[in-house]
């Protein structure tokens, strides 16, 4: 399970893209607009990783149909064509068929056969007993409960990792406006400096800062516009849609998740947590199952056919019905060796459940640290930037009198457009992680 750090990893990483895809941009003009509810939707209904999980789950519920064989009967019919020159079956052909005369006891008839039989038969199986097998189905019936359980945590992961992509969405719109702010900012301090320059009040250092500021910003914001375009398309794939749209969004996104407090826990009835219980549970049931293979079984059988010398000739008929107990003695030691091992298996599956936990219960306490840093980085963020953008005015102000340099007034620009970018981020934090803590407390009514 990805942790907070890496999960902002993954949102830095949408403005640290290459330069290549600024040809992406231009071709990538489809813009459509979209909302968090809409994106979500979307992605539970359309997403190939779901569709996957409830395939597994279909043929979890075919493999359970199969051990219905425990309580139907087995039908077979068959016909059967031979010709035989062996004495013993050539008289036995004649016995099937009820036509043994006088003449079949001459000894040359006897010692140098030829005969030929024609046989339809139907063959009944009937189980009665066999409690392996009824362990067996109840251990199936467990892992049908497995994938249900499978699917719904995958459900729940996409529509995390939806929210997280469309808050990346909204990071890259947020760092396009920032950028775009400076941008104009940048290019409002070069005109200026070229117009004293021309004049002769300052000298061409100054000019050349201010045009190499002007790159800088202008750099960022096509990198930023193409994070808009990165974050679209990993929306569209987890969307279950072709790649190639701009999504603008309808408004300021929500997350739609209840107030966050620290009194929330890992739940023992989370999806993932329940279906690695079903799985022990399964895993019972097959090692009683295997346990059941020392009692006997119990099995009824019936078969009738029609035998004759003659293709489609059903001349003489004949029927034989059993009931058969089987107990195998000894298998050399196999089944003993065979509950050993899915003991061991079942233990192992204990064990990462209780690791799984316990990481989950780890996961969530530094996700309500790292949810109290965001929170009060956010503020410090919003704190400084009414003194940044206060700043900024002052020196604006003041170099238009020719009271600070070039170099002052681009680094409280810069400075500005750093702490907006940085409470974006802030922001953005607050909003993953308040997702991921959902995620990590949810539990199931099933």
């Amino acid at each position: 399970m990805k942790t907070i750090r890496r999960l902002i990893k993954a949102g830095l990483f949408l403005f640290i893209g290459f330069s290549g895809f600024l040809s992406v941009a231009q071709a990538q003009d489809l813009h459509e607009k979209l909302s968090l509810n809409e994106a979500i939707s979307a992605a539970l209904a359309n997403n190939k990783t779901i569709r996957l999980a409830g395939l597994d789950e279909r043929i979890a519920e075919l493999d359970y149909n199969q051990t219905q064989a425990v309580y139907l009967p087995q039908v077979d019919v068959t016909y059967t064509a031979m010709s035989t020159n062996n004495p013993l079956n050539a008289f036995g052909f004649k016995l099937q068929q009820r036509s043994i005369t006088q003449n079949d006891f001459n000894p040359a008839f006897l010692n140098h056969p030829s005969a030929t039989n024609y046989m339809a038969q139907l063959e009944v199986k009937q189980p009665l007993l066999n409690i392996d097998m009824l362990y067996m189905r109840k251990g199936a019936k467990k892992q049908t409960q497995v994938y249900q359980y499978k699917t719904q945590r995958i459900k729940e992961y996409i529509t995390f990792e939806t929210t997280k992509a469309f808050l990346q969405l909204q990071l890259a719109y947020q760092a396009e406006k920032v950028l775009t702010e400076a941008s104009q900012t940048a290019k409002s301090v070069y005109t200026f400096t070229d117009n004293h320059f021309k004049q002769g009040l300052i000298q061409k250092s100054d000019l050349l800062n201010a045009q190499v500021h002007v790159t800088a910003v202008e750099s960022s914001l096509a990198k930023a516009k193409s994070s808009i375009l990165n974050a679209s398309d990993y929306l569209s794939l987890l969307m279950g849609q072709p790649t190639g749209k701009a999504y603008s969004l309808v408004d300021q996104p929500e997350t739609n998740l209840p107030a966050i407090d620290s009194t929330q826990k890992v739940f023992a009835t989370r999806s993932d947590f329940m279906a690695m219980q079903r799985a022990i549970e399964a895993s019972g049931l097959m090692i009683k199952s295997s346990q059941m293979n020392y009692l006997p079984k119990l099995n009824a059988f019936g078969s009738f056919q029609y035998s004759d010398s003659r293709l489609a000739g059903f001349g003489a008929n004949a029927y034989l019905v059993g009931i058969q107990l089987s107990w195998n003695i000894f298998n050399g030691n196999k089944t003993k060796h065979v509950i050993a091992s899915q003991k061991l298996k079942r233990d192992k599956l204990s064990v990462q459940l209780a690791q799984q936990k316990d990481q989950s219960r780890t996961e969530l306490d530094k996700a309500y640290r790292d949810l109290s840093d965001a929170s009060f980085e956010a503020d410090q963020d919003k704190a400084a930037i009414e003194q940044a953008t206060e700043a900024l005015r002052i020196l604006q102000n003041r170099y238009q009198q020719g009271l600070v340099n070039t170099t002052d007034v681009l680094i409280a620009d810069t400075q500005l457009s750093q702490l907006k970018f940085s409470l974006a981020q802030a922001q953005f934090t607050v909003d993953v992680t308040r997702a991921y803590i959902q995620l990590l407390t949810t539990t199931t009514t099933k």
